[in-house]
């Protein structure tokens, strides 16, 4: 089983139990014109600072495991 593992702002790694719905809400609340915004996602008490790197992982991982 593939599994999307995030590095958050302080280098922790972070298991993301539903990649689909994480999708969902950065591309909702995090992107402006389908960019990311660079704002900062708070997720199980893990900050992410959503770049596009970021949101290229998480669309790529949903994508290709049809999560």
């Amino acid at each position: 089983m593939n599994e999307l593992i995030l590095t958050d702002n302080s280098s922790r790694k972070y298991l993301v139990k539903e990649p689909r719905r994480l999708y969902n809400h950065l591309t909702k609340y995090h992107t402006t014109n389908k960019k990311a915004d660079h704002s900062v996602h708070e997720e199980n008490d893990f900050y992410f600072t959503v770049i596009e790197e970021l949101l290229k992982k998480v669309e790529d991982f949903v994508l290709n495991n049809n999560t």
